[in-house]
C-alpha cells in the first residue's frame, strides 16, 4: 500500500536583537511524494530556505517542532500520524531545532549584505510505519535571528 505524503510546509518568522537591520528568510516546501508501507527504505526528500540581511549580520536559523510539539520525531498529520525529521545535514544524523533537546540550529557569522543565501533542508520519513492511505501534512516555522 502506498501513502500519499503531502507537502511539509515551512512557514517563516523573524526576531531581530539589532534593530538597525533587517533579514529576510523564505521557505520552499518539502514534498516528500509517495510513501510505501511495505518499502524497506526511507522516503527523503530536501527543501531550501532562502535569507538575505540588509547589513553584513550574523544570523542563526532555528525550526520549531511543528504540530507534533517534539523534535523526536516530528509528525504530520492525517488519517494517521505519520513520523518524519528534518536535518541540517545530508546524513540526517543532526536534527535541526531550535539548539534544545539534543537539536542543532544553522548559524553563519558575516552574512554578506544584500545577498540571498540558500540553506539546505533535509528531510526523511522513516520507514516501517503502518499507517493508513491519504494525504498527510505538518507546517513547520522557521525563525531567523539576527
Amino acid at each position: 500500500m502506498k501513502v500519499l505524503i503531502g507537502a511539509l510546509v515551512l512557514l517563516c518568522g523573524m526576531a531581530a536583537s539589532h534593530v538597525e537591520a533587517a533579514c529576510t528568510v523564505s521557505t520552499g516546501g518539502i514534498g516528500f511524494g509517495s510513501y510505501d508501507v511495505f518499502s524497506g527504505s526511507p522516503v527523503d526528500s530536501t527543501g531550501i530556505i532562502s535569507f538575505s540581511c540588509d547589513k553584513k549580520s550574523d544570523i542563526t536559523i532555528t525550526l520549531n517542532t511543528g504540530g507534533s510539539g517534539t523534535f523526536s520525531p516530528r509528525r504530520m498529520s492525517g488519517p494517521d500520524s505519520l513520523d518524519y525529521n528534518l536535518y541540517l545535514d545530508a546524513a540526517r544524523s543532526t536534527i535541526w531545532g531550535d539548539g534544545t533537546s539534543g537539536t542543532g540550529t544553522y548559524s553563519q557569522t558575516n552574512v554578506p549584505k544584500n545577498t540571498t543565501l540558500t540553506v539546505t533542508v533535509y528531510g526523511r520519513v522513516p520507514n516501517g510505519q503502518d499507517v493508513s492511505a491519504g494525504s498527510y501534512g505538518d507546517s513547520v516555522t522557521v525563525t531567523i535571528l539576527f
